[in-house]
This record gives structure tokens, sequence and C-alpha cells, in this order.
């Protein structure tokens, strides 16, 4: 029996309600205690996960989850922000949730509190109609820190939940994964990310008497040639080419008739499945050391690359995008990284949720239809997925 949709959420104004909390990271700002109190109406049993570590913030983070057996379908998001940046350049208030010209407003519309509400709208329709009519659960793991070190955030709570005997059986994250339209583009995986520090030391001196100084400046300009040169590889099936990125490089020189005694570089590189990062370190550490001269080389890998094999859950994904906006999604690995690089150790996951183009923007927003049609696609979903275990 269809139901009533005035008797069921709105995702658009839970979305609006979702906003309005400023969560900015790592504060909880009232988002998880607003959908808390949602997901508890609908039936789901919440658990409010706070982790802490010396150096880093503590984190709020929840996990709900309806139903004791049968596979669990999991959701997994964030309902921390980045900061809004002045308030003053915003066509209103960052988080008034206010809706114009077709469009809803606020800092997370599009990353990604919309995607939630959509969700959670989706999972309610799902329950009510009882599609399986079997057995099944839905979970939601909604974190604090994805926008900020990601330490006391989903990689703690996947921990938790080992501990606990809580296995989820696939999941899908809602990470605005839509370039330019809903239904162009869904994540099947992400390339790794290295950052690079590079410090040459030299000897200082005068710029009229350089045979006098050692010019780390040079030796460096050396050193990161290849990185900006070199091709490293051509990509793979489902990845681009590596590449490389160089975001600074300092001598904290103000004078002009000074060499200085050392130069620093960070860099960044981010790379497919063909290497791992400690390749990659090897690499850069023979090209230094082929330049020769004293220099310091630290590095840090948020994630290697990582891929969930296009199968069952990718083709209920394409098949419920296709049956509500007759598009065919992309399966891509393009951008930068997500929680999602945490989860794929414990069961296949696939990143799909609403348009990313205004996301950390000044007047972050998405369509207002976007928000009811991504709550279709994600209810086709369900249905999809549970179809599969019905008898």
């Amino acid at each position: 029996m269809e139901l009533n949709k005035s008797d069921l959420i709105d995702p658009i104004e839970l979305s609006q309600r979702l906003i309005r909390c400023p969560s900015v990271t790592p504060i909880e700002g009232g988002a998880l205690d607003e959908l808390q109190a949602v997901l508890e109406g609908i039936g789901f049993k919440c658990t409010r996960l706070v982790f802490s570590e010396s150096g880093t913030p503590d984190v709020d983070n929840l996990y709900a989850r309806i139903g004791d057996d049968g596979p669990n379908f999991c959701f997994a998001g964030h309902s921390d922000v980045v900061p809004p940046g002045l308030s003053s350049e915003w066509s209103g208030d960052p988080f008034s949730g206010m809706i114009a010209d077709g469009k809803l407003f606020g800092r997370g519309s599009s990353d990604m509190k919309s995607a939630i509400a959509a969700f959670v709208a989706a999972a309610e329709r799902f329950i009510k109609e009882k599609f399986d009519k079997g057995r099944f659960s839905i979970s939601l793991l909604i974190t604090g820190d994805e926008e900020g070190p990601a330490i006391n955030g989903t990689v703690k709570v996947l921990d938790w939940m080992e501990e606990n005997n809580e296995k989820i059986n696939c999941c899908i994250v809602g990470e605005p994964t839509n370039p330019d339209f809903l239904g162009g583009m869904a994540k099947i995986g992400r390339r790794g990310s290295l950052t690079g520090w590079l410090t040459v030391f030299g000897t200082q001196g005068h710029t009229a008497y350089p045979h006098l100084a050692d010019n780390p400046l040079s030796r460096l300009v050396k050193m990161l040639a290849p990185l900006s040169e070199e091709t490293l590889d051509e990509g793979t099936k489902y990845f681009p080419p590596t590449t490389v990125a160089i975001a600074s490089i300092d001598t904290g020189n103000s004078a002009s008739n000074v060499i200085p005694n050392k130069a620093t570089a960070t860099f960044n590189i981010r790379f497919n499945d063909s290497r791992t990062s400690e390749e990659i370190e090897n690499w850069l550490r023979n090209i230094f050391e082929e330049v020769g001269g004293k220099f310091e080389l630290e590095t840090a890998c948020s994630s290697n690359a990582f891929i969930t094999q296009p199968g069952a859950l990718s083709e209920d994904l394409v098949d419920a995008v296709k049956e509500i906006t007759g598009l065919s999604p992309e399966l891509s690995t393009t951008g930068g990284t997500s929680d999602a690089r945490f989860i794929r150790k414990y069961c296949p996951v696939i990143e799909f949720g609403g348009v990313g183009k205004t996301m950390h923007k000044i007047n972050e927003h998405v369509e207002v239809e976007d928000i009811r049609v991504l709550s279709d696609i994600y209810f086709a979903l369900l249905r999809r997925f549970f179809s599969r275990f019905s008898g």
C-alpha cells in the first residue's frame, strides 16, 4: 500500500533543520541531537560515541541501527562542516537553511547534510512500506570529524563496531560525488594521497659572492624538477595517472642580497593503485639523493589508493539511478579522499550523494528538487539491495 507522503519525513525540511545546527568541526552543534531524535522516532536504536586522543579535540559520533539480523545496509556520512568564512559575504546567514530560487542555501547543504536527510527519509519510507517483508537491518554511521583530522571519528566508530559485533554488509557514503548534475557520477574508489615536506640545507652568504656560500635553492629546484616534469604512470583501468602538485616553496628570506641557509618545499602526490605510498617515498628519496647535499624529507599518507570492484552494490546503485533519473552514473575514482578509505576495510563501499559544485564555498547550496530525487534514489537502492535477500 502506497504511503501518504504527508505522513513521512520531508527531506527538505530535515535538511534545513540540520543546516541550522552550526556543527563546525569538531563542534556537535546540535546536529547529532537533531538526527538522533528523528531516528529514534522511526525506531532506530541510537548510540552516541565520544572519542578522545591526546592532541586532538574530542569528537561526538552517532551509530544508529534498526533490525537485529539479516544483511546490514549502512549509510555513512558526517554532520560536521567547514567554517563558513565571512558571514557578510553570504547572501544570508550561512546557517539559516534558507530557500531561494529553488535552492537550499547553507553551510553543509551540499557537503553533506542534505544527503543525510535524503537517506533518513528513504529509510523511513522503506521501513514503513516493509518492501522486503523479511529480515533486514539498516544503519547509519555519522561522524563529527570528517572535515577535521579524522582521528576520533569514523575509524574509531568502526573499531567500536567490530568490538561489539556490529557487522555491516555494504555501505554507501553520502559525499557529493556528482560534479555537475545529479546522477552523473558515483565513486567506487579514491586515489591515494601523500604529502611531502622537503627541507634542503645550505650555507648562508652574500649574493655577490655565491662561491663562498652554498645556495640550497639551486639544489631544491633540481630536486623538484622530476616531480613536475616526469610522467609517473599512465593510469590504470579505474584510475587516472598519478599527479604531483607543488604547493609551496619558501626560504623565509626577506633580503634580496642574502643567500639563505635553507629552503623548504611542500608537495602533494595523488596516486593510483599501481603503486603504494612506500614505493613513492623510495622514489622521492632516490631522486633527492642523486642531487646530493644535506636534506630532510617528511611524508604523510592519508590513504593508499583503494577500489571496490564493480559488483552487486554498484550494479544496484546504477540501476536505482537509472530508475529514478534515466541516467547511468559514471563509476569514478577522481577527487580527494573521504571516510570510505576506512570503511572499505570492512565491506564493499560506494559513494553517491548530491552535486558538489558549491561545497566549501560562499553561498554553498543544493537544488531543492535534487534532495527529493536523491531520497528517491536511496529508496530505490534499498529496495534493490534487500530484494536480493527476500524469499
